[in-house]
């Protein structure tokens, strides 16, 4: 073993011995950096929501609603809703639709409750049916941003209500029926536009007339909802 490790020795003293002769000049500046890099993070990556007050929380839900509520009024193409999806607008949406809907019928155990289920299920059955439509035809969104489009579009409709139980309460005659009926056509060409707008092109372009027709049938059956709503029948 001795015989060995010398042999080793001598080895390595002949491989590194031209070393010994190379001198490195005071006059070369020696430079480097041997700072180990680390990973810059944003601001919002280093902000946890868990730390932050319960009034902040909802402000900023809030804020983001309303912020897509503004975006379905003046449709235009945009990631917004597709992006940052929610299911709290239209949530809120089918509960007030649902609810003047409901009309006189609230005290009646026979006509109050399916007519508030009714609605409810056809609003979220729809939304259903018509993103699981979107899938098979390819489109590239996912199933919960398809739903919040859906239900955030329902708002121009959910005024259209407003407006025709306001009528209502004033004056039931054919001037009325006119004025209620072009409201709810309006809004229900802007709630078809306005969800197109944001879902046309997550669809392939030779299959977009197909993912539009449901669209437009939803809307339509949920406008004559509201065009035949009559709270005194």
């Amino acid at each position: 073993m001795a015989e060995t490790e010398e042999r080793q020795d001598g080895g390595n003293k002949q491989l590194f011995s031209g070393l010994s002769d190379v001198s490195i000049s005071e006059d070369i500046p020696v430079e480097g950096d041997i700072t180990i890099p680390i990973a810059s993070q944003s601001q919002e990556e280093d902000y946890s929501t868990l730390d932050e007050p319960v009034k902040d929380t909802i402000m900023r839900d809030l804020r983001a609603v309303g912020n897509k509520f503004l975006h379905v009024m003046y449709p235009k193409k945009s990631t917004a809703l597709l992006r940052d999806w929610d299911l709290w607008g239209p949530l809120v949406l089918c509960v007030t639709l649902a609810l003047m809907l409901q009309g006189s019928y609230a005290d009646s155990k026979d006509s109050g409750g399916p007519q508030f289920a009714e609605v409810f299920v056809i609003i979220w059955f729809g939304a259903v049916v018509i993103t699981l439509n979107s899938k098979l035809l390819g489109g590239n969104i996912s199933f919960f941003q398809s739903l919040c489009v859906l239900g955030y579009c329902i708002l121009p409709l959910t005024v259209a209500m407003l407006v025709c139980r306001l009528l209502l309460l004033a004056s039931m005659n054919t001037v009325t029926f006119i004025v209620r009926l072009v409201v709810v056509a309006v809004m229900f060409a802007w709630s078809t536009l306005a969800s197109t707008a944001f879902l046309a092109d997550s669809q392939p372009p030779n299959r977009r007339a197909l993912a539009v027709y449901p669209i437009f049938l939803f809307y339509f059956v949920i406008s004559w909802m509201i065009l035949t709503f009559n709270p005194s029948s």
